[in-house]
């Protein structure tokens, strides 16, 4: 397949091209297929989240040293945190000592250096981990919430799920369609540009480790 040209394609296109077949990838994984299918225990979903935690922990780290960066400032936006939010599931989940028992998968640890590592060292960068992350959140994230109320009996957008509950954002579509403006306007030039695109491929098979160790560690039974 022929890349698109940087240079005559919108960036939130080229991006969204460029990672299709790892996004499918990822939502194709076997433990993904098995949580939305209902067929976990929720001790498979709070383990998870505590993933979750420890690569969303490194993004809202790096987005207050990045804030009033020109690259990747304009992406830092306060509606889309989303720690606080696991916090709060994970103390519905695990109790009020989650804390001592949060371990992160060697695949997480890996991930959540990597957006670390970018958010010390290159902005855009991490406006690719961003995007891949927060814009995911929004709208596929929503169907994790959908079968997590129907299968464990959580709250409708209450304790358990609330990492996917944006409170902030009342219009998730013209909210995506804000942030792809941003992408568009980005402050990088075509080389920049295909470096970010390659960074949110790898983002992408980052987090596709991680959802292969937790189907190692959760099986799908035959």
């Amino acid at each position: 397949m022929i890349a698109p040209d940087p240079s005559r394609t919108e960036f939130s296109t080229l991006l969204r091209t460029a990672s299709h077949d790892h996004h499918r990838e990822a939502n194709s994984s076997a433990f993904i297929t098995g949580l939305l299918g209902g067929s976990f225990e929720v001790e498979a979903y709070a383990r998870y989240t505590e993933q979750l935690w420890f690569v969303y922990e490194a993004l809202e780290t790096g987005a207050r040293r990045l804030a009033g960066d020109p690259v990747a400032g304009p992406f830092v936006r306060p509606e889309l945190f989303r720690l606080a939010e696991l916090e709060r599931d994970l103390a519905h989940l695990r109790g009020p000592g989650w804390r001592a028992v949060l371990a992160p998968l060697p695949a997480t640890r890996t991930y959540a250096a990597r957006v670390r590592e970018c958010a010390e060292k290159w902005p855009g960068g991490y406006v690719a981990h961003h995007y891949t992350r927060y814009l995911g959140d929004l709208a596929g994230g929503q169907i994790i919430r959908d079968t997590a109320e129907r299968t464990w009996g959580f709250t409708r957008k209450g304790d358990g799920v609330r990492f996917y509950v944006f409170e902030g954002i009342p219009n998730p579509v013209a909210f995506r369609k804000t942030y792809r403006a941003l992408l568009d306007g980005i402050r990088a030039d075509d080389m920049e540009k295909q470096r970010v695109v390659a960074e949110c491929r790898r983002a992408y098979t980052l987090n596709t480790a991680v959802l292969q160790a937790l189907g190692e560690e959760f099986p799908l039974s035959a």
